[in-house]
């Protein structure tokens, strides 16, 4: 299992893990809410649009580097991948829940308001609604769908050395 370790591998997983996030976290919350099919096409593609700049800016400048140093400040086995990942899963999609829910939160408010519910209900709620189904959507599905994407079209081998093109044709 490949882990990105250049800036450019690093920006490209992260690209492709809130592309995948945001796609399913998206139409999770608007099965959840009923709103798909009330809202127009062109709302669902703007709040895609911003949700993904939004969450790929939270995770690179905030909950990234918050969870990386979380993750690995806990006391296990380093040289264990699975440890690893799972830690850092558990810790990215806790801050990124925390956060993105209240982007959530926003835009539940301007179509339909909040009913009766509290604000701070009404964000708990999503909070807790949005991390059941983050939580394994990021360990079984998402996770491991672009950690497969990534080591087979961005990776660059490790052992294989980088040599012109030129070299390479016989």
């Amino acid at each position: 299992m490949k882990v990105p370790t250049t800036k450019k591998e690093k920006l490209y997983f992260g690209l492709m893990m809130c592309t995948g996030m945001v796609i399913f976290m998206t139409f999770y919350n608007l099965i959840i809410h009923d709103m798909l099919g009330k809202i127009p096409l062109s709302a669902i593609v703007l709040q895609l649009a911003a949700g993904f700049i939004l969450a790929f800016i939270v995770e690179s400048f905030i909950v990234g580097p918050a969870a990386h140093k979380l993750a690995f400040a806990l006391p296990y086995d380093k040289s264990k991948k699975l440890y690893s990942i799972l830690s850092l899963a558990f810790f990215m999609v806790t801050g990124m829940v925390l956060v993105m829910s209240l982007f959530g939160l926003g835009t539940a408010y301007y179509f339909t308001g909040l009913g009766d519910k509290a604000l701070i209900e009404s964000y708990f709620s999503i909070v807790l609604m949005n991390y059941l189904f983050a939580l394994p959507l990021q360990l079984f599905i998402v996770g491991p769908t672009v950690r497969r994407l990534f080591t087979k079209f961005v990776k660059t081998p490790v052992n294989e050395p980088i040599e012109p093109l030129l070299l390479r044709v016989k």
